[in-house]
């Protein structure tokens, strides 16, 4: 590697923390064109952004993003915070020709991600890139799906179900988090988690949704407030917030136009399915097979062949750890499994590879502005009474 690219991240909380490992790791494992260089995480909190810093490996802290946007020594963009703040850091970098990194969803709202796309467009000009974090696109089983339909291994695709399923606020006393929050979070789980689930269906089908009728529901409406100084470990105070998104997004959709057959879609994004932790669950039926993928076992992908022959057919499950599956030859021996951390490497990966080469790399945030239609139909579907959607407005 003869090039650097030096990368100032924005935000520090947990995605600051997988988004740092990526950055840390990628030009250790893989042979990059380019080496992407820690230089500076960006927070509010001076002695927490500063401990983030040497915890994490960036060479510096600052408390002021537009300084260091402004500054000749960064190259790279790197926004993890809420989504209220997405559009002014991206836009920003954008003007001033940096290249972006953002995490999903792209923004709060149709509006912002509209603007940051225009920004996009015009940096493009200019030669910098930009990026959304749909990071599970990097699991190797998932890339192995995407290649399997596309290979046609499957036939046609007929239906879809995709599903994000956790249970971290089954507790009515889990304290209120911005993520509960519509100001500061845009959605609950329709955005934060339903996301995931629409980009990849997308990606590993390779159509587009073009219709929504969805309903989303609150089921906790008021949760205890943080007392002063008190952890989401800690004890809540007496006082209480309102819940001002969704708990539960429950939707069906059509994808692609035309002539042709256009398969439906079942989707679902919860936080109060008992018992799972992060189960971002996609499976894809077609005329020949299926594949279908579970988070909670991210090294497996399940296939079926409806071609073989009757006596041996059934879904298999293929452990997605050879060096021939998508991102795995730099890694371990095969067998070796690879964890959750691993995807935010292959997307710096990808994200270093096509600034150098001087493409566009996928999701662009176009591809996040039409995830952002997608959940905007689906949220006005639900107020309009489940009534179908186009997904542009």
């Amino acid at each position: 590697m003869t090039d650097t690219l030096r990368v100032a991240m924005i935000g520090y909380g947990f995605m600051g923390a997988a988004h740092s490992q990526g950055w840390r790791v990628a030009p250790r494992f893989f042979d990059l064109p380019a080496e992407p260089t820690m230089e500076v995480v960006v927070g509010r909190d001076a002695a927490a952004v500063a401990a983030a810093a040497d915890k994490w490996g960036w060479k510096e802290s600052a408390t002021d993003w537009r300084e260091v946007i402004a500054r000749d020594d960064i190259d790279i963009v790197d926004i993890v915070t809420p989504g209220d703040s997405h559009a002014e850091i991206a836009i920003a970098a954008l003007d001033a020709g940096k290249h972006v990194l953002c995490e999903k969803p792209l923004a709060n709202t149709v509006a912002e991600a509209e603007a940051m796309t225009a920004a996009a467009e015009r940096a493009a000009a200019g030669g910098a890139r930009s990026m959304v974090g749909f990071t599970y696109r990097r699991v190797p089983a998932v890339a192995l799906a995407k290649q399997l339909v596309a290979d046609g291994r499957i036939g046609e695709v007929r239906q879809v179900r995709a599903a994000y399923l956790q249970d971290w606020l089954m507790d009515a006393e889990s304290p209120m988090t911005w993520r509960l929050d519509k100001t500061r979070a845009g959605s609950g789980s329709l955005g934060d988690i339903g996301a995931h689930a629409v980009d990849l269906a997308e990606h590993i089908t390779g159509l587009t949704l073009s219709e929504v009728s969805g309903i989303l529901d609150t089921v906790v409406r008021e949760r205890p407030l943080l007392g002063e100084g008190i952890g989401l470990s800690g004890t809540a105070s007496s006082e209480r917030g309102t819940v001002t998104v969704d708990d539960i997004a429950l939707f069906t959709g059509r994808f692609g136009g035309g002539d042709g057959y256009r398969p439906l879609g079942i989707f679902e994004a919860t936080r109060f399915a008992t018992g799972h932790k992060n189960g971002l669950q996609v499976e894809v039926s077609g005329s020949l097979g299926a594949v279908s993928f579970n988070l909670e076992r991210l090294n497996e992908l399940r296939f079926y062949d409806a071609t073989a022959a009757g006596t041996e057919q059934g879904f298999r499950t293929i452990l997605v750890t050879e060096h021939d599956h998508p991102y795995l030859a730099p890694w371990w021996p095969p067998g070796h499994m690879l964890g959750y951390e691993h995807g935010f490497s292959h997307q710096v990966v990808d994200f270093v590879e096509a600034i150098t080469r001087g493409e566009q790399p996928r999701p662009s945030f176009a591809d996040g502005l039409h995830v952002q239609r997608v959940l905007d139909a689906v949220e006005r579907s639900s107020l309009a009474g489940s009534s179908w959607l186009p997904t542009v407005a």
